[in-house]
């Protein structure tokens, strides 16, 4: 098992992140808490999924439990976006990092379940 820090998609997760962290903070006050506070602690819950997916012993459940956090953060930046709230230079590189972030744990996904498949014992009939 590798450690999480090392994982492409714990980096990548952190530095949209820290991203975020810098778009959201000019968000007028009647977003700022409401809306940027919810994808920042979205991203930060997302970080904490990475690490217990990496350390679980069936990785599939919370993988997918990833996929589905990552497409509410995506639909916050995009909902930020089309309120004018996030500028388009954020938005853009944002949408193209939870894209690859979306990518990551598809992949991470499949080379799960297919290494279970190798792993299942045969079943013994007599």
């Amino acid at each position: 098992m590798a450690q999480y820090q090392h994982l492409p998609i714990y980096k990548l997760t952190y530095d949209v992140l820290l991203r975020t962290m810098s778009a959201t903070k000019d968000f007028p006050r009647e977003y700022k808490y409401s809306l940027g506070q919810k994808i920042k602690d979205e991203l930060i819950e997302l970080v904490v999924m990475i690490y217990r997916a990496n350390s679980a012993v069936d990785k599939a459940q919370h993988i997918q439990s990833i996929l589905e956090r990552i497409q509410a953060i995506q639909l916050m930046m995009r909902l930020s976006h089309d309120m004018q709230i996030l500028p388009r230079r954020h938005y853009a590189a944002l949408s193209e990092m939870t894209d690859t972030l979306a990518r990551q744990a598809q992949g991470w996904l499949k080379g799960t379940t297919a290494g279970s498949e190798r792993r299942k014992p045969e079943r013994v009939t007599g």
